[in-house]
C-alpha cells in the first residue's frame, strides 16, 4: 500500500506519521501493493479527525473517526476499515467483481467465517444498570470507546440509550409509553 498523509491545521510529526503507517500497515494483508491510501488529518477545537480513503476500481472504501486524541482516532479508523472490508469481501466473492484485483488473492479466497453470513449473536455482555444522567452516560460511552451506551436514566428510571452522531454531537433514545 502507498499511504499519502496530509494535514489541515495540524503539524504532521514523525510520531503521528509512524502511528498511521504502523496501524494502517495492518491492512497490507488485504490490499495489493500498488493500492493508494489517502489519509487526511485535521484539528478543529477539541476534535481530532482522521479520514482514510481507499479507491478501489469503481468503489471507494472510506472511514472517518473523530475523538479528542488523534492516536485514538487512528486506532478507531483502522478498526472501522477492517469491519467494512469483511462486509465488502462477501460481495466480492459472491459477485466476482472486477475490483477483486485490488485485493490480495489470499484475502479473496480465504473461507468466510460463518458468523459473518448468519448474523447470529456471537457474544453476550451483562452490564450493571446504575442510574445516571444522560450527560454522564455520554462520558461513560466515550471511556468505553463505543458508539452507543445503554443506561438507566436517573430522572425517569427508564432504560435509555445515548449514541454518537456525526459532527461530534450525541443523541438520546427514550422509550415511548
Amino acid at each position: 500500500m502507498r499511504i499519502t498523509i496530509t494535514g489541515r491545521n495540524i503539524e504532521l510529526t514523525a510520531g503521528i506519521k509512524d502511528a498511521i503507517n504502523e496501524r494502517l500497515s495492518k491492512l497490507d494483508k488485504y490490499f495489493a501493493p500498488d493500492t493508494d491510501v489517502s489519509v487526511t488529518l485535521s484539528v478543529e477545537k477539541e476534535r481530532q479527525k482522521i479520514e482514510v480513503t481507499i479507491p478501489i476500481k469503481g468503489h471507494i472504501i472510506r472511514a472517518e473517526q473523530v475523538s479528542s486524541d488523534m492516536y485514538v482516532s487512528i486506532n478507531m479508523v483502522e478498526e472501522t476499515i477492517e469491519r467494512q472490508l469483511k462486509k465488502y469481501r462477501t460481495k466480492l466473492v459472491d459477485k466476482k467483481q472486477s475490483a477483486a484485483s485490488s485485493f490480495k488473492t489470499e484475502y479473496i479466497e480465504a473461507d468466510i467465517e460463518e458468523e459473518e453470513e448468519t448474523g447470529e449473536i456471537v457474544r453476550t455482555k451483562r452490564i450493571g444498570m446504575k442510574p445516571m444522567y444522560p450527560e454522564d452516560a455520554c462520558i461513560e460511552m466515550e471511556l468505553t470507546g463505543h458508539d452507543f451506551f445503554v443506561f438507566r436514566n436517573a430522572e425517569t428510571d427508564e432504560i435509555n440509550v445515548v449514541y454518537k452522531r456525526k459532527g461530534n454531537s450525541y443523541g438520546l433514545i427514550e422509550p415511548e409509553m
